[in-house]
């Protein structure tokens, strides 16, 4: 329960429901905190930076999704493979949204 008061918002579930709204709120900690360029592609963090975004993605996340991401230890790479996993939903989602 501490680690969920821990949290700046709700992690992203392992169904993905909540993608779109916890990729903002990943966009917009990370800017603030001064390591959204963790995330693009050809960037130049150093180590100590991609240790905190991972740190930082990682406490984010389902703890289903932690362990099914385990062996991943590049920022970059687990918000790629998170984006490979939830991406299609934006096709559902956002029509949707837009119909109602």
């Amino acid at each position: 329960m501490a680690n969920i008061e821990n949290r700046k918002f709700i992690a992203l579930d392992i169904s993905g429901k909540n993608y779109l709204s916890w990729v903002l709120d990943v966009k917009l900690h990370l800017s603030a905190k001064k390591l959204r360029h963790t995330i693009d592609e050809d960037n130049a963090a150093s180590n100590e930076e991609h240790a905190t975004a991972l740190i930082f993605l990682r406490h984010h996340i389902d703890d289903g999704l932690k362990y099914e991401y385990l062996t991943v230890e590049n920022p970059l790479e687990l918000w790629q493979n998170l984006n490979d996993r939830f991406e299609h939903l934006k096709a559902v989602v956002l029509p949707k949204a837009l119909n109602d």
